[in-house]
């Protein structure tokens, strides 16, 4: 639609509610319709001076541009992640949370401590991961041109592209002093959201997700919540409790997070039935939804044994419900710090023939202790929002740590021929890198080793055996207590067959 088309579509409407107030409404209620509209008519007047006076004219894909970005510059006012989506953007963002699209393969958010456009977080096996962009990294330049002034869907339309052309990133990691540039080629990104600890040896296409053996401890990176990620956690998840599992760790460092619905889904893999998980709250603080929790395959629910969740200050969003769900309900514990806050819901609008989009924040999230998720702008270190760590739990990590995990996990995750040699980092050092400790992997393996030999413990307990001084007229107690072993042992029967 031209914008011509436009002003005369809003201009008639204008001109329809108020031909009907002045037929039906009192003067008070013409008033009324006067100021609700006042607001429209401004902005078909904005444009009428634009298409008639600017410098240029404007042509159809030009006033699209001035259209969308009036748009997109009020909804920033808002929040930072209200935004008017166009439709190649729509197209690629609903590829996006299929698992698959075009680009690099990072995800971008606004620092809320510099305003800059932040790397949430890489995806792993992508050219932005391999190339050597990290979570946290600021991106200050795009093929040597300053963003300074760049909104955030400028930056993406930059980053995004034909795959096989090539695009530079200056970054400046966290921690750095200098940026530096990172060369890599655009090429079709398909989300690979859940993955183990490191590629199995034999099939380097598959992930090894055994983090202890011996133990049976298994380990699970979820990167993102897409409309895959169900799917493949429950194929994986179902896979290792047939395997014998009895611990669980769970990764969800560097999660931006994603779609709702897989964060419930994911949560109720390891809850029981009919829990919430998370509850949104509208304008007024009023409750829109309450989420419970329902498992959604033929799966035995993992409930039994002890589990461990992964998160980091870039965990966010989806991340953080599914983190705050079994924290709440007892069911894990958070090791690392605290997550990024990001508890707004953004609802997707379709328009124009579901061609485009308004996501739009339309309420916010809530723990199922009634917590608040969201760090608002104002909010301080001492308020209620995130996930933190359970007591005793918190790992901290100096900025050179954070550094050095990334660079391990990066080169631990990429595939390579078995004679092909590390990759040399940016600056040129093909020296190997020292043997890293994951001190927050660490962390979690403790309390899992720690669970498990409890539980050893309490199953080799002998079956306390009957009072020998019992009267002859209490056969009625003994036998209680015998029924109540009986109980316990063959719950813990089904333990180990579960197990």
């Amino acid at each position: 639609m031209s914008r011509w088309n436009l002003a005369w579509l809003l201009g008639i409407t204008l001109a329809a509610v108020a031909g009907i107030s002045l037929t039906y409404s009192a003067p008070l209620r013409l008033t009324s319709v006067q100021k609700k509209h006042e607001n429209l008519k401004l902005i078909v007047d904005v444009l009428e001076e634009v298409q008639k006076r600017y410098v240029r004219e404007l042509d159809q894909e030009k006033s699209r541009e001035l259209i969308e970005a009036m748009i997109n510059g009020g909804l920033e006012k808002l929040d930072p992640h209200s935004a008017f989506i166009g439709a190649e953007e729509y197209k690629q963002f609903r590829q996006s949370t299929r698992g698959k699209f075009g680009g690099v393969g990072i995800r971008l958010g606004i620092d809320p401590r510099t305003g800059g456009f932040l790397v949430e977080s890489p995806m792993a096996g992508t050219p932005a991961y391999e190339a050597g962009v990290m979570a946290g990294d600021l991106i200050v330049k795009i093929d040597g041109a300053s963003i300074l002034d760049w909104n955030l869907k400028k930056v993406v339309d930059h980053i995004q592209g034909d795959p096989g052309t090539d695009v530079t990133l200056s970054v400046l990691h966290e921690g750095g002093k200098q940026p530096v540039e990172l060369k890599m080629t655009r090429a079709e990104i398909k989300i690979e959201s859940v993955m183990g600890d490191q590629r199995d040896k034999i099939d380097l296409k598959k992930w090894d997700f055994w983090v202890d053996p011996g133990s049976k401890i298994a380990y699970v990176r979820v990167n993102a919540f897409t409309e895959t990620t169900v799917e493949e956690l429950t194929r994986v998840v179902d896979g290792l409790q047939k395997t014998g599992m009895r611990g669980l760790v769970v990764d969800l460092r560097n999660n931006p997070g994603g779609l709702l619905r897989a964060a419930v889904d994911v949560s109720s893999m390891f809850i029981q039935d009919g829990k919430t998980v998370v509850t949104t709250k509208g304008r007024g603080n009023s409750v829109d939804e309450n989420f419970l929790s329902k498992l959604r395959s033929n799966m035995k629910p993992g409930t039994y044994y002890p589990m461990a969740i992964l998160i980091n200050r870039y965990s966010a969003s989806a991340s953080e419900i599914v983190a705050a769900a079994l924290q709440d309900h007892l069911r894990a514990i958070i090791v690392g710090e605290r997550s990024f806050g990001k508890g707004s819901v953004q609802n997707l609008i379709e328009m124009e023939d579901s061609q485009t989009a308004l996501k739009l924040t339309t309420a916010s999230y809530w723990r199922p202790s009634g917590r608040n998720i969201h760090r608002f702008p104002d909010s301080k270190d001492t308020d209620e929002w995130g996930v933190k760590p359970s007591k005793g739990y918190e790992v901290k990590l100096t900025d050179e740590e954070r550094l050095e995990y990334f660079k391990w996990r990066r080169d631990r995750d990429i595939v390579r021929r078995p004679d092909q040699p590390a990759k040399a980092e940016p600056n040129g050092d093909k020296k190997p890198a020292k043997e890293f400790s994951d001190r927050v992997m660490d962390k979690a393996l403790e309390y899992i080793r720690a669970e498990l030999a409890k539980q050893a413990r309490h199953d080799a307990a002998p079956a306390p055996l009957a009072n020998p001084h019992a009267h002859a007229d209490e056969p009625r107690r003994a036998s209680s207590s015998r029924r109540d072993v009986f109980a316990d042992v063959k719950d813990r029967s089904y333990r180990n067959i579960a197990r």
